[in-house]
């Protein structure tokens, strides 16, 4: 199994939810995502999605967006999110699945990227502009680097297409809680709960639910729809954002809402 398969199913047999926690690499630089990652890996996540900051990321809201922006105007790039990446292999002992988007990937060549991504240590890719149409190239390239090319449904995917890209989907399926783009929700839209069972029933890969869950209720609550994993991305980056700003160290509260969402899927 890959690492993020095992990671899964080691989880299963404990009968927890993943708690996944969303990084965008080099906000506000990339000593501070060093720091970040192995905070977040001490608070308690099990798989860290890691964003690798693009000038037109179509799939996130103005948390990320602000992210990415803030990340790009520190100079940082895809080979130094890498190389960041590589120099923690001997400390980062969790998962990593690098969240990126086609264009960056068309540019560097896919079997370069996935080459040069396995060598630094991640375990899977997340592209959410690659529809299923063209997802199975770079499906066999990740394959064939060791790592697990993860695809998104959203609640407005047709039943037949959903089940389709679950089929495809490797490591884990990431199912988008709202019709739209990454954001804190108020509330979770109740209509995911029972596509969490759909995926579910067709048996296979585990499913993740991400975009909008603001907090440690918001987590449980994913995880009480029977859910393998939570996927938290802009509530930690709006966290890590005001540390920032207040100049207190981002590290830290990154590890603190790391542990408090740890907690409440950890309770009964």
């Amino acid at each position: 199994m890959t690492a993020i398969q095992q990671r899964f199913e080691a989880l299963r047999q404990q009968q927890r939810c993943a708690l996944m926690p969303f990084v965008m690499a080099g906000d506000p630089d990339l000593t501070t995502t060093t720091d970040t990652l192995l905070a977040l890996q001490a608070g308690g996540a099990d798989l860290i999605e890691l964003g690798i900051p693009y000038s037109d990321p179509l799939a996130d809201g103005p948390v990320i967006q602000a992210a990415a922006s803030r990340a790009l105007a520190a100079a940082t790039t895809p080979a130094g999110v890498l190389g960041m990446l590589g120099d923690l292999k001997d400390r980062l002992a969790i998962p990593v699945v690098l969240f990126t988007y086609s264009n960056p990937l068309l540019n560097k060549g896919m079997e370069a990227f996935c080459a040069e991504a396995a060598d630094a240590g991640a375990a899977g890719l997340v592209v959410p502009d690659l529809p299923l149409e063209e997802a199975e190239r770079l499906s066999t390239i990740a394959t064939s680097h060791g790592l697990d090319l993860v695809l998104l449904v959203a609640p407005t995917t047709p039943a037949e297409r959903m089940a389709r890209i679950h089929a495809a989907s490797r490591g884990f399926t990431y199912l988008v809680s709202v019709t739209g783009v990454t954001g804190v929700r108020t509330n979770l839209q109740e209509r995911v709960g029972p596509l969490v069972q759909q995926l579910k029933a067709q048996g296979g890969t585990p499913v993740a639910v991400g975009f909008g869950i603001s907090g440690p209720e918001q987590a449980r609550r994913v995880r009480d729809w029977g859910a393998d994993g939570a996927i938290v991305g802009s509530a930690l980056v709006k966290v890590m954002a005001e540390a920032h700003s207040c100049g207190q160290p981002v590290a830290d509260a990154a590890g603190r809402f790391c542990n408090e969402l740890r907690l409440a899927l950890d309770q009964p």
